[in-house]
């Protein structure tokens, strides 16, 4: 998605001067499909996304693409009758607390009531608010130890621990917070607590962005699944005059006048379309994992090749179940399900795609995605399908009361692919944005850098873009 959005911003504009109109755009992409993990699976009426199965609106990048390419009649969000999500509490499904955001308390109502927590447990996350603010100088650290420090070390392990791992999959202990949740990090700062920066928050906010589960009413998808908006694009950009190039690329090197030369492995057959071997252009944007990236430049730039190589990646995997509803005696009344580390369960969250958006499931079906593995247990992410299904199986019989056999079973896996933001990953950032800005006509885009949400990738994109198109 970061490439071909960068692609997209580098398409000449028609106010734009002769010398910029010029401007040719080459695409290199090894497989015969656009969007990276971005993949829609369809089959006998199921809708099976294989990574991401929404976004969050809050940001505009997504959206405003998605209407660019003619694609707005195509939004849809959550279900308003399941916009919540359940927590696992000693084997059996709660609600999060009405109005709680991650790591922000919301009504104190919701949370003097929640079975989530105890008693002591309610009083120190209602404490919250007294707890004194980090110095502005203090260096980053990690959500756990920012969770606990401010909430209590009950609302970490039964809330923030759970949530967090249903968006990032990694370690809470080494999970940085100002990269991966500076709103919060800075909340604290300015407001002096979570429960007031809360609060100064939703008096900024209006209809639904207050009400409960307005989080999940900002999820958004396409009716037709989240590979559209890449298939879209990419037959946008070819129409545009972009060319694209069917092969891997295997180094960059810069040459003299600050060009750059990006050899390509010469994949077989595409010496009859006769693609060439080495590819020539004044600036290169790398819209590749930090690690593919580092290998690429490693010869160029071994200094940068070694920041980029320390960023960490996590693997999961997605198991997706459909079944007869009546072979599943919950209600499936919220958005999915997440699993604390502390009920020692092996997935990590379950998605419960039918009840969110329509046309997931044939009529009288549900479509439940499961996650299992992360950085705290790679090892599940492996296991042999034949071993997989069968332990996803059990556990949702447990815990959402399945019965009987799936009418699908569809596994993904994403192994080594979830970069991980760990403690000074801000910082680590920096010192690959000044390397960069050192090489005249090179770019980096993707998840690795400022955000793994599909927004923030495509907004990772369009930077690129800007700044190799600067004089």
């Amino acid at each position: 998605m970061a490439g071909l959005a960068a692609a997209e911003a580098l398409l000449p504009a028609a106010h734009e001067a002769p010398a910029e109109a010029a401007r040719r755009v080459t695409l290199i992409e090894p497989s015969d499909r656009f969007g990276g993990v971005v993949l829609t699976d369809r089959r006998e009426g199921w809708l099976i996304e294989r990574s991401a199965d929404s976004f969050l609106a809050a940001r505009p990048e997504a959206v405003a693409l998605i209407e660019r390419l003619g694609l707005a009649r195509e939004l849809i969000g959550v279900d308003p009758r399941v916009r919540r999500a359940l927590v696992l509490h000693k084997g059996r499904t709660q609600p999060v607390p009405a109005g709680f955001r991650l790591l922000a308390p919301g009504r104190l109502r919701s949370i003097l009531t929640t079975p989530l927590l105890s008693p002591l447990g309610r009083l120190r996350l209602i404490r919250e608010r007294f707890v004194r603010p980090r110095s502005v100088n203090a260096e980053d650290e990690s959500l756990e130890h920012f969770a606990v420090r401010r909430l209590g070390r009950e609302a970490f392990e039964g809330l923030v621990q759970p949530l967090a791992a249903g968006i990032w999959t990694a370690d809470p202990a080494r999970l940085s917070m100002a990269a991966a949740c500076p709103e919060f990090f800075a909340m604290e700062l300015s407001a002096g607590s979570l429960w007031a920066g809360e609060r100064m928050r939703a008096r900024t906010a209006t209809g639904e962005t207050q009400a409960a589960g307005a989080r999940y009413g900002q999820f958004l998808t396409l009716a037709s699944g989240m590979e559209t908006m890449p298939r879209r694009l990419a037959d946008h950009l070819a129409a545009r005059g972009v060319q694209f190039i069917k092969d891997s690329v295997t180094e960059l090197s810069q040459l003299p006048y600050q060009r750059w030369r990006v050899s390509l492995s010469g994949m077989t057959g595409n010496e009859a379309t006769g693609a060439p071997a080495v590819v020539e252009a004044d600036a290169v944007i790398v819209a590749v994992p930090s690690t593919t990236a580092a290998a690429l430049l490693r010869r160029c730039d071994p200094t940068l090749a070694g920041e980029l190589a320390a960023i960490e990646y996590a693997g999961s995997a997605i198991v997706s179940l459909g079944f007869s509803r009546d072979d599943v005696a919950h209600p499936l009344d919220a958005a999915g399900l997440v699993v604390p580390r502390r009920e020692g369960r092996r997935m990590l969250a379950a998605s419960f795609s039918s009840q969110k958006f329509p046309g997931r499931a044939p009529v009288g079906s549900v479509l439940i995605r499961t996650f299992v593995g992360g950085a705290l247990d790679p090892e599940t992410a492996a296991v042999e399908d034949a071993q997989l299904v069968p332990l996803v199986l059990a556990e949702l019989r447990d815990v959402l009361g399945v019965s009987g056999s799936p009418q699908i079973v569809q596994i993904n896996r994403w192994l080594g692919a979830l970069p991980q933001y760990t403690i000074g990953h801000c910082d680590r950032v920096a010192t690959i944005r000044q390397l960069v800005a050192g090489r005249r006509g090179l770019a980096l885009a993707g998840a690795a850098y400022e955000g793994v949400g599909i927004p923030q990738v495509i907004a990772s994109g369009q930077a690129a873009a800007a700044s190799v198109r600067q004089p």
